[in-house]
């Protein structure tokens, strides 16, 4: 038992220690060739790309993203492999965020034109999702270009990615994750990035 919560603390201080060598001025030439951690310079995302809210509302992506450090994942309602582990991943994060006062914003986006708003929704109400977790999905013409814009930089990666990408409060991609980084590893960067607090 005493072995396992030291394991579980070595762990938790080695994402930790390398969350912190990712946003410090030099990062890992193994971390930038596979596009993980802080984006230099960062990437105006596609801000006037609308896209369709879980209840249903078409809006510019800029409304779901701007004012506010956001945490984006891409996703599809019908996926049973990567995608439950992504919403079990921000449900974890929701969960820490709320214990501390951390008003990170999460933003579940869809890569599949099929899902609509009440899929969505749906999806949102088996992780439990509050007010600071929205899904919402692009039209089809639109997920790729969305898609580049998130991968801008970095080398091409597999069409759907488990990657957490950090949004600043100007909509500006400004740090990508390892796939389905641990929860403490994704608030350690939201704190780093500004993330407010209550």
């Amino acid at each position: 038992m005493t072995s396992d919560r030291q394991g579980r603390r070595h762990v938790l201080a080695a994402a930790t220690a390398w969350a912190g060598a990712c946003l410090a001025p030099g990062l890992p030439p193994a971390a930038w060739a596979h596009g993980i951690g802080i984006v230099r310079p960062p990437v105006g995302l596609p801000l006037d790309l609308r896209v369709l809210r879980s209840d249903g509302v078409r809006l510019p992506l800029r409304r779901l993203l701007l004012g506010r450090t956001t945490a984006l994942q891409l996703m599809f309602t019908g996926c049973s492999e990567t995608c439950p582990l992504q919403g079990a991943l921000f449900a974890g994060v929701q969960e820490q965020a709320a214990r501390s006062g951390n008003r990170l914003r999460l933003l579940s986006l869809s890569i599949d034109p099929m899902d609509d708003a009440r899929s969505l929704s749906a999806w949102l109400q088996r992780f439990g999702a509050g007010t600071l977790w929205q899904a919402a999905v692009p039209s089809a013409r639109d997920i790729d270009v969305l898609r580049t814009s998130l991968q801008a930089g970095a080398p091409a990666v597999p069409a759907h990615s488990s990657q957490v990408f950090f949004v600043d409060t100007g909509g500006r991609l400004v740090w990508r994750s390892e796939d389905l980084p641990p929860v403490e590893l994704v608030m350690d960067i939201a704190m780093r990035l500004g993330a407010g607090r209550t």
